[in-house]
């Protein structure tokens, strides 16, 4: 029996969310369509299952275009359209782009991401940290981890967003001072698409030199309980929605991993635990009020797998087990964020009051050769970060102007208990401290934006300004002004150039500034470390062809300033932060410069019919100053990214796809063998010492790899069921990054001396590559 789905929902003005009667609702390609009614609401039934591309228009207002809408058979497409007035008058004649949309604010340098592209693309295993790794500017490293590095910044300038509240980490396993972590912990069921800005970043959302993704997320089924319940090859999780009223509802996803069975499977020396819990609950009071309540949290445990040499007879496969057991310490980590945004809507504006919560607590702990005794202590490591925050926004649009207006104001509370031998300039040093410190942080921003000339040029400036109460560096509005122009000129209907200028500040990492020495003295405040500032420049052209293709070339310029530079080890901040455990947590000034630049290409066919593709190509280079003032690689110089990725719709619901990606070898420093074999320093580090005087002069191999995904989908009358076979790295490519650096052993597992230096063990270079086939097998079904 043939199974049916449909689509409803309300149109409606975006700034004032009056209903919008009489509005044409179309899917494209097909006769279907439908009108809203007096109160705006407007359904479109009997649609077999599938995938549609929807048209909303009406007079006055701009054409929308959504695309890639999932109708199931299991509930109802709740889609709501919101509809923007024209800012042209009616007797003008108004170029009519066919396009795909793009803001005034940020005419370039922005991407969105719908759910359907989320869930479908291979490789991802809907994770929208790797979803994004396809899109211009972005690289990540070569090992299994989540690290997002955009246009050759650090992955600690990015800043994410869930339905206008910050959220610190999108990632479990993070690394503290910076992000990224090896799996994504939002739930993709969750969300409606996800907005990414590599650059031309609104004033509203600071802090922030490399990256802002906003992610949207649906609202719960207001007519019955319903949800999913997934099963894959890492994971289980169950995902309920429905109403909690006539006016309200809501969405709620429990997640448990049982990643360290498929760790131990594959025999690697590590086993990580994770959970996720994601909430959101939305209400509507009357037709000017709604309040959308959200939740996030996770908690993470990494234990080491001790016996994963049981029974392993390859040599060099005992070795780097071996290392790694030797250097992870033990971690343990949970983090939430809760908040609440209240939107209320006036004539010709709307208002945002947006608080929220999050607290992270971190955890590490390592002993020489695993062995618990006090004395074999090496490292013990406890920290909290809890930020509170308040951010109030007025958005008003009238005659064709918008203008957003706001402020914000956030009380930060930072912990840090640190035991650490360490070698220091040669030298074994204990550091041995307790941290604790607040502040309030607070930011003051603009923006106004206006198309003119018929719409064809749009023109948007703002201006931003953030200080907080750390020191009388950073305690002044004035001194981190952060102005931004964007302009836009539409040739023709397919044709268009666009331009950004704008001035970006960052705080550095709370493990910078809570860094303290053992007679407890703040260092870093001393130092005088203030705001990280990048100024950006990004011009580009995008040529749109159809209505759900285009073609987009984009040339930016990034200059970094008052960057962290660490002291201990004369290199600047920029060039960490790629691995587990914590960044910045040692003596720094803010004095570090660079820079980065490139050209990106990308070419996009969104599914129109039964094909979709996307090409992607960077080319970047990213560069600070070392300890001379000489501008070297940064570790995030890869040079060449290369994303390739293709898919098909075939009858019966069955769905492939497949990408390619290539990513040039990003630099490194080799290690000091002299310094790296001493006893005294091997037995404190157990891992080679890096010859800073030679940074990031040696560079890992290319990587490259194919990626493959099958969807199969079954419609029933009241459930459905997805099935999918996805598969990483398809042939098995694998990539050699910098070895690992090892003391050789005598069979009971001790270092070797060195017959020739006494004071000095033997060493050896131990491989090590990346890379290995990874299948997944996942059942959602839907309910």
């Amino acid at each position: 029996m043939a199974q049916t789905g449909s689509i409803k929902g309300r149109v409606y003005n975006e700034i004032n969310n009056e209903s919008i009667p009489f509005a044409n609702i179309v899917l494209d390609s097909t006769l279907i369509g439908t009108t809203s009614d007096e109160e705006g609401r407007y359904e479109i039934s009997n649609l077999t299952p599938g995938i549609y591309n929807l048209t909303c228009s009406f007079v006055g207002f701009k054409t929308t275009y959504l695309y890639e809408i999932t109708v199931g058979s299991a509930a109802v497409t709740d889609i709501n359209i919101a509809l923007t007035e024209e800012s042209a008058l009616l007797d003008q004649v108004v170029l009519q782009t066919n396009r795909i949309e793009k803001s005034e604010e940020s005419p370039l340098s922005k991407q969105t991401i719908g759910a359907t592209e989320i869930y479908r693309n291979p490789g991802a295993n809907r994770d929208i940290s790797r979803v994004v790794q396809i899109l211009p500017g972005v690289a990540t490293t070569v090992s299994f981890r989540n690290d997002i590095i955009v246009r050759g910044g650090a992955p600690n300038e990015n800043r994410f967003y869930l339905d206008g509240i910050e959220i610190p980490n999108i990632n479990h396993f993070a690394t503290q001072g910076s992000s990224g972590g090896p799996v994504g912990m939002i739930n993709v069921n969750f969300i409606r698409d996800v907005d990414f800005y590599s650059g031309a970043f609104p004033a509203n959302r600071g802090n922030t030199m490399s990256s802002v993704m906003e992610f949207q997320q649906i609202t719960g089924n207001r007519e019955k309980l319903g949800g999913s319940f997934m099963v894959g090859s890492s994971d289980i999780g169950l995902t309920l929605n429905g109403p909690t009223g006539k006016n309200s509802s809501f969405i709620l996803s429990a997640r448990r991993s049982y990643l360290q069975f498929l760790f131990q499977a594959l025999k690697l020396p590590f086993l990580p635990t994770y959970n996720d819990f994601q909430y959101k609950h939305f209400f509507e009071f009357g037709d000017k009020d709604q309040l959308t309540i959200v939740g996030l949290g996770a908690i993470d445990n990494f234990e080491l797998n001790t016996d994963v040499n049981d029974g392993e007879t390859d040599q060099e496969t005992i070795d780097r087990n071996n290392y790694i057991l030797g250097n992870l310490p033990v971690n343990d980590q949970w983090n939430y964020t809760i908040g609440a945004n209240w939107k209320h809507f006036s004539k010709n504006s709307y208002q945002n009051v947006i608080l929220s919560r999050n607290h992270l607590n971190n955890s590490a702990i390592k002993y020489k050769d695993n062995i618990e005794d006090p004395d074999a202590l090496l490292y013990d490591y406890n920290s909290e970060e809890i930020e509170n925050k308040l951010r109030v926004e007025s958005t008003k649009r009238i005659n064709g102007w918008n203008w957003n207006i706001g402020a914000g104001f956030e009380h930060v509370k930072y912990t840090n208990s640190t035991f650490n031998k360490r070698v220091v300039n040669d030298e074994v040093t204990i550091i041995d401290f307790d941290s604790e410190f607040t502040m309030q942080k607070y930011s003051l921003f603009t923006q106004l934006s206006k198309s003119v000339l018929n719409e064809r040029l749009s023109l948007s400036l703002g201006i931003r300004t953030d200080a907080n109460s750390y020191s009388d560096e950073m305690s002044n509005l004035l001194d981190q002004l952060s102005p931004r122009f964007s302009a836009s000129y539409q040739f023709t209907e397919k044709f268009s150039a666009s331009f950004n200028l704008g001035r970006y500040y960052q705080l550095p990492a709370y493990t910078v500034m809570g860094y303290r020495d053992n007679d407890e003295n703040l260092v870093n405040r001393e130092n005088g470390i203030t705001y990280i500032q990048s100024d950006h420049i990004v011009g580009g052209v995008q040529y749109n062809p159809t209505r759900y293709s285009k073609i987009s070339v984009e040339a930016f310029y990034k200059k970094y300033d008052n960057y962290p530079f660490l002291t201990n080890d004369s290199i600047s901040l920029a060039n960490l932060g790629g691995d587990f455990g914590v960044i910045g947590n040692e003596p720094a000034v803010s004095n570090s410069k660079g820079r980065s630049y490139g050209l990106e290409f990308f070419l996009q066919q969104k599914l129109s019919s039964t094909v979709y593709g996307l090409i992607s190509y960077t080319f970047v280079r990213s560069e600070f100053e070392d300890k001379n003032g000489d501008y070297v690689a940064s570790s995030w110089d890869n040079r060449h990214i290369l994303n390739i990725t293709a898919g098909k719709k075939l009858r019966k619901n069955w769905e492939i796809g497949a990408k390619f990606r290539f990513l040039g070898g990003s630099p490194y420093t080799p290690y000091d063998i002299e310094q790296s074999s001493k006893k005294e320093n091997w037995d404190v580090t157990q891992r080679g010492i890096n010859d800073w005087d030679q940074l990031n002069t040696v560079r890992n191999g290319n990587s490259h790899g194919l990626d493959f995904r099958v969807d199969k989908r079954w419609f029933f009358e009241k459930w459905a069921l997805n099935a999918y076979l996805d598969i990483q790295n398809l042939y098995g490519f694998k990539t050699e990054t910098q070895p690992f650096l090892d003391v050789v052993r005598d069979d009971s597992g001790n270092p070797i001396e060195d017959p020739n230096q006494p004071d000095s063990y033997l060493t050896k270079e131990v491989e090590n590559t990346s890379g290995t086939i990874l299948p997944s097998i996942g059942l959602m079904i839907e309910f």
